[in-house]
This record gives structure tokens, sequence and C-alpha cells, in this order.
């Protein structure tokens, strides 16, 4: 793990307070909501804002058509300023951008270094919060080693498939494995930089606080430390996880996260920093006070069948979680941090597996398949990115 002193940890703070106050305050990329702190463990969460409307019950989804297909194993997804999209494809180490108007395919480049194989390759993309000034490009990608963080330069005056930068390392040494590598990738609304790691099938390491594995990090943009952090040393936010494929923040800047179970039930929770979410002791809600206190149940639950989650994204007031091996989306309506109904499952089938979904800057979402990850049955046309709009 990577660790630093107390004293440039405080520097790095200093720097932060004074930058945000010089920023304006805009909304951060990839967050949903105003910009703010994540709350302490054991603090009130926030209170619901003017504009966290209760949804319906039920709900609905529409596709009202597809943006791009020919896709090969994508997985990470990043807005771009304006609308388009850079898809990241797991296997093959590259990046795309696709107009958000027409669905044009351009490839920007190839991030050097991914060594893909089973779950592991280029995985989880985000662009900066600042990216109309500084173009940065993040990526969580497996090399031959680790798992690791880097981010790059984009250019889009240069030459298709020659527009990154050389990527700049911001934090290494996550363990790697053939399965669990996590690998989501998001700004939160404060403005910090997130990702979800897996346990790599070893299970103890999702225990383990001096391991980067089974866990939800939070960093600054260079990769150190972010400021309100468990530890102020350490970028590790909480702990206890299996695989974490899935990070969104709804309107009071909460932050949820679906997670891989094993055999009997997948997760959707809600994070708070310091928290236990814990695997391997506890699969699911503890029954019956059987299992030790001290850990955070999960919200909601799946039969694997039913989900297998990666992919989670918020708009119109729920939560859409899009699953693999269930191959459906479902709705989860919040009221607050409490579901409104039971979830809502939607597409069941109709596209196979379901990797990513984002939110569109005006409600509607991107929904990527994941049929040529090597687990899925290809249809013509696969993998695509769909155009849904839903309520």
């Amino acid at each position: 793990m990577q660790r630093r002193s107390r004293k440039a940890v405080l520097a790095v703070a200093c720097l932060l307070l004074v930058a945000g106050c010089s920023s304006g305050g805009g909304p951060a990329a990839g967050g949903a909501g105003s910009v703010g702190p994540a709350h302490r463990p054991g603090s009130p969460a926030p209170s619901p804002s003017a504009s966290a409307v209760v949804p319906p019950a039920k709900g609905t989804v529409r596709v009202t058509g597809t943006l791009a297909t020919g896709l090969k194993s994508p997985w990470g997804v990043a807005a771009l300023p304006g609308g388009d999209l850079l898809v990241g494809e797991r296997d093959t180490g590259r990046i795309v951008r696709v107009a958000a108007h027409g669905g044009k395919v351009t490839e920007v480049g190839s991030v050097p270094g991914v060594a893909p194989g089973g779950e592991g390759g280029l995985l989880g993309l985000a662009v900066a919060p600042s990216f109309g000034t500084d173009h940065q490009v993040y990526a969580y990608f497996t090399t031959a080693s680790d798992n690791r963080i880097a981010r790059m330069i984009y250019d889009g005056r240069r030459e298709p498939g020659n527009r990154l930068g050389a990527p700049n390392t911001i934090l290494k040494g996550i363990p790697k494995g053939r399965f669990h590598n996590g690998g989501r990738l998001a700004f939160g609304p404060d403005r910090m930089l997130y990702a979800s790691t897996g346990e790599t099938g070893d299970k103890a390491l999702a225990q383990d606080k001096g391991s980067l594995a089974g866990k939800i990090l939070r960093m600054t943009p260079d990769g150190e430390p972010a400021h309100g952090n468990p530890e102020p040393d350490s970028v590790v936010y909480d702990y206890g996880h299996r695989n974490v494929e899935g990070l969104a923040w709804d309107a009071d800047r909460r932050l949820w996260a679906s997670e891989f179970g094993q055999d009997a039930w997948d997760e959707l929770n809600l994070i708070e920093p310091g928290r236990n979410y814990g695997w391997p002791q506890v699969e699911g809600k503890r029954k019956g006070g059987a299992v030790p206190p001290g850990y955070a149940d999960p919200v909601l639950v799946w039969k694997p069948a039913d989900a297998s989650p990666s992919g989670l994204a918020y708009a119109k007031g729920s939560l859409w979680m899009a699953s693999l091996r269930g191959e459906r989306l479902w709705r989860i309506a919040l009221d607050g941090t409490k579901p409104v109904a039971a979830p809502q499952a939607f597409l069941t089938g109709a596209y196979g597996r379901l990797r990513t979904v984002v939110a569109a800057e005006d409600g509607a979402l991107w929904l990527v398949t994941s049929n040529t990850d090597g687990r899925g049955r290809p249809r013509k046309g696969d993998d695509r990115i769909l155009r849904l709009v839903v309520s």
C-alpha cells in the first residue's frame, strides 16, 4: 500500500482547500448533485435536498436507439463535456470516442502495459472534473504484475489512434488476479477519485487494511490519500468487499456500490467511510445475530442468477444496476437511503449481458452490453451501446 507522511498529507489537504475555494464550486464530472464532502461514519446523513424528489414505485424503460455497435469487450465508459463518450475495451486495451449524436466511433489510442486475462485488462475510465483545462483521462488497468491507475492527456487535435499521451501512474500495487479485479473508476461530487478493487480470489485480503484489495479507494487526482479518509496516510476508504464493479452517487451525494456475491447473494451497499462490509465473514444480510456485530448490512440483495451486477448509475431518483449473468437492468427507486418499493427488472434477456450504465446530461441512460467478454453469446452487432429513456 502506498503511504504518505502526515506532514505531506496536511500539505495536500491545504492545497485542496485552496483549490476548492477558487474553483467556483462547479459540479464534478461523474457525480450527481452539488460538490460536498462525504459524511463520516456515525454522523447524520445529508438531509434530502429540494431536488431529491421521491420517484414513483413503478418506473419505465424505453430503448430509443442504438448509438454504436461492433465494440469488443467494452468495460469502462466516461462522458466528456458535451456528451460524447470515451469507451475502453477490456481485452484490446483500446479507447474509442463515440459521438453522442450519430454514434461515430473514432479510435483514440491504446493504453500501454495492459495485460488482459480472465477478468483483468483495461477496466474503468474517468475524466477529471477539470478536463476542460487539463484534458486528463484516468484509467484503471491490469498489468503483468498488478492493477494500477494512470492518467493520460487526451489531445483531440492529433490523428485518430494517437490521441493519448504517455501514461503517468498515480497508484500502483493493487493486487491482481484472474478474477475479482474490481476496476470501476469515478470522480465523486467532492472532486476526489474513487476506485473499486476486488479481492482477487484471496478472501483474506478483503479484511486486511494493509492491502488495497477488496476495498473502495478514495484519492486526490494525483493519487494521494484524500483529506477526510479514515486513515490520513491511506487511500483506503472502506473494506470487506468481494468484488465491487459499480459506483454511483445519489442527489444527496451518498455513495452506493454494487457488488458480486459468491453463491448466495449479490449486494447493493450504501457506502460510508471506514465501514466493514463483511466479506468473507458475511455474504448478504446477517440473520438472527449469528454473525458478530460491526459489519454493514447491504440495503438490497439478489440471487446471483438474477443479477451478478457490474455498472451502477443514478437518474430520475433511482439507481440503475446493469447485470451480467442476470441479463437485465434493475431499477431501485430511492426515498433517501431506503428503497421505495421492490426493485424492478427491465430488458430481461433482450440484449444479453449488461456491463456498464451511465447517466446522460438529459436524464437518459447509456447502456453497454458485454457479450464479447468470453462468457456471453455474441449476437450480430455486439457489443453495443443503447440509449434508454427512463422514469
